[in-house]
């Protein structure tokens, strides 16, 4: 499922095209992806013009003049090809813009969703309620991820996962982001160290800002919107490397399971604390 970096590449993507631009027409070629459409959403949309796009954790946001949000959520397949020449069968939503540019909200496994809200509601809905702050947010800082570890039995990886607690990450940001500040996946919160904290606070937005300026990660589905490929997989210290060398020391990079997500790290930079308990 796409994460911060690749949901900020899309939206990035999308704001030369979008923005300031009225929706001509607004297609819908299926009732529901993986909740039904929202009643009436190409009557609605056509006719507005976009004031703003932006991001919510891994949600995109598009914000219309007539005081209406749309909520993108690309599941595990979903892309928005733009100018795409023909349609697709998976080009469930297509978007026709006042500029003449074209917007096809593909879907093949059909795991997104398009909401449509009123803005000043947004923040209520269901999808965004709850979440925590961003971590490239004013919100996020040292006494933020203190607060967040502090007397947790929970693992760290569970607990920067949490989207209530952190906002926007996800598999694979955690664990670089872990291994740069030398903390194994399984400690349990409240069992990580200051010294560890202060190597986390600038490991996970500068993960995250790195992987944004690469594109995103492409495994398998991810493309932005002009159809180029995210490129920070290349520079995966230890996800998805099991049994390669740690980029940092001679070890071999481990994998583990939990809560069903494998877990990439380096068992010589990120060791479990010593009398701690794997969570």
């Amino acid at each position: 499922m796409p994460e911060l970096p690749e949901v900020e590449t899309v939206m990035r993507g999308l704001t030369p095209v979008w923005q300031g631009q009225r929706f001509t027409r607004v297609v819908a070629n299926r009732p529901d992806l993986r909740r039904p459409l929202p009643e009436g959403l190409g009557q609605r949309l056509t006719g507005a013009t976009v004031v703003r796009l932006g991001r919510r954790a891994k949600y995109g946001l598009v914000e219309t003049d007539r005081g209406d949000t749309l909520i993108i959520h690309l599941g595990m397949s979903g892309r928005m090809r733009v100018d795409p020449g023909v349609l697709e069968k998976h080009d469930h939503v297509v978007f026709e813009t006042a500029n003449g540019r074209i917007v096809a909200f593909n879907d093949a496994r059909r795991f997104g969703s398009l909401d449509l809200v009123p803005t000043e509601a947004a923040t209520a809905h269901p999808l965004l309620a709850g979440i925590g702050p961003e971590p490239l947010g004013p919100d996020y800082g040292l006494a933020l991820l203190t607060r967040i570890f502090a007397e947790r039995l929970a693992p760290a990886k569970a607990i920067l996962l949490d989207q209530r607690l952190i906002a926007g990450l996800g598999n694979i940001y955690v664990c670089e982001a872990l291994h740069r500040a030398g903390i194994h996946p399984e400690t349990p919160g409240g069992a990580v160290t200051r010294r560890q904290l202060d190597r986390l606070l600038p490991a996970i937005p500068a993960v995250l800002e790195e992987a944004i300026a690469a594109g995103g990660s492409t495994l398998r589905d991810h493309v932005a919107p002009d159809g180029t490929l995210g490129y920070f997989q290349k520079d995966f210290a230890v996800y998805g490397r099991e049994g390669d060398t740690c980029t940092t020391c001679a070890a071999t990079v481990s994998r583990i399971v939990q809560s069903g997500r494998s877990s990439f790290f380096c068992p010589s930079c990120q060791t479990l604390p010593k009398g701690s308990r794997k969570a």
